[in-house]
């Protein structure tokens, strides 16, 4: 059996890794638009490895994470990559904050999290003596890692199992006839018994590609960061408590594996999907994003969050402002610019999130539609998921309906 796989980033390489595991005979090609495998969310994020302290118990974001983190952790150890089991601290500075922490911390220990504590204003102080702390919860399972370097060595570890790697290789059509999927890329055609689609921030566009409508839209958000010039400030990762009226987790900071400390990110909305810079544009994506009721919807619902990202955007003052909110002593001149990420988020036609990971099957294909944070992290973890999932759908190794983490 042939199984092609749309997508080279760690979700699809971790599928790929996964699958060939589960049925070392069939032909597995994975396909890749870039020039190189991981270009995109992959290796233009945080590097952080998320746990699952903020997630809903028994969603997929909270499963993954949990057994997602430990794997991963493995993974690094077994083939030399950069990481640093830093631990993380989740802090608190008002009142109404610590009422919301209290929230977090039950939230983690339902999950599994090991070692959680929580700590007074003082306590959180030893740990980290420039924060300005309430009360903050010690999430010592969080660390760092450096992607970048897992996806070369998924890339090694595939090619030299015999998965076919192909990258400069667009999805442009994708007909099914006879029983098979005949799929046209920008580089060459390919023909397969089963499809796996893990494309991130061209999913909804590639599921189109096989004729499936699949309810929402990919809206990009772009995050910014700078890099901390006094690195020696953060000991640990230092998160605020989340708005719970946004659906993301605030400007942190981020220890770096290869050394230094980001800053940020922002989340403003992107006028191009793959930006990686501060006012990227592109006309397709502006104007589609321009053109989506569903934005305007999530906008109009998030109005005063929205401005103020895009006012922490273009100021860094305002950004500064934000960050002193956890480290007080910081100055303008301690920051310089730093990266830029694009991240994938399913929003649905009425202008809500999809909060969680999203699958979609039809004949022949497995779409992941919607691969939200911790997706890097858990990448392994999802890969083994989709691997099963597959396998049950398709019969790709042969051995029948397998585990119930298909379903």
């Amino acid at each position: 059996m042939k199984v092609v796989i749309v997508g080279g980033g760690l979700v699809g390489l971790g599928a790929a890794y996964a699958l060939q595991a589960r049925a070392p005979h069939a032909e597995i090609v994975l396909c890749d638009k870039e020039r190189d495998v991981g270009t995109h969310q992959s290796t233009h994020n945080s590097g952080v490895m998320h746990c699952g302290l903020y997630y809903t118990p028994g969603s997929w974001k909270a499963k993954f994470a949990v057994r997602g983190i430990r794997r991963m952790k493995a993974f690094a150890a077994e083939h030399a990559i950069a990481s640093d089991n830093c631990g993380k601290l989740v802090v608190a500075t008002t009142a109404a904050e610590v009422e919301r922490l209290r929230g977090l911390y039950a939230r983690g220990q339902a999950n599994g999290l090991s070692g959680l504590q929580w700590m007074s204003g003082a306590e959180a102080r030893e740990r980290e003596p420039a924060v300005r702390a309430a009360a903050a919860v010690l999430v010592p399972e969080e660390g760092i890692i450096d992607y970048g370097g897992v996806v070369a060595v998924l890339k090694r570890l595939l090619e030299q199992s015999g998965v076919t790697v192909k990258t400069s290789a667009q999805l442009l059509r994708a007909r099914r006839t006879a029983g098979k999927w005949r799929l046209a890329f920008s580089s060459h055609d390919e023909e397969a018994d089963a499809v796996i689609c893990c494309a991130g921030l061209q999913a909804d566009r590639v599921a189109r590609a096989f004729g499936h409508e699949p309810g929402v839209q990919i809206v990009p958000f772009r995050g910014e960061y700078f890099l901390l010039r006094r690195p020696e400030l953060v000991r640990h990762l230092i998160y605020p408590v989340p708005n719970p009226r946004f659906p993301f987790l605030g400007v942190h900071f981020t220890r770096l594996a290869r050394g230094g400390v980001e800053c940020g990110p922002n989340a403003i909305l992107a006028l191009d999907r793959e930006g990686y810079r501060r006012g990227a544009f592109r006309v397709a994506d502006a104007a589609e994003t321009f053109a989506s009721p569903a934005i305007w919807r999530f906008v109009w619902r998030n109005f005063k969050t929205t401005v103020h990202e895009i006012r922490r955007s273009h100021s860094k003052a305002v950004f500064l402002e934000s960050l002193r909110t956890l480290v007080p002593e910081l100055q303008a001149s301690d920051l310089a610019d730093g990266p830029v990420g694009v991240r994938a988020q399913a929003m649905r036609a009425d202008g809500s999130l999809v909060e969680d990971f999203s699958f979609v099957e039809e004949t022949g294909v497995l779409h992941v539609i919607n691969a939200p944070s911790p997706a890097a992290t858990a990448s392994l973890a999802i890969g083994e998921h989709i691997a099963a999932k597959a396998d049950a759908l398709f019969g790709i190794s042969g051995r029948g309906v397998l585990t119930g983490d298909a379903a």
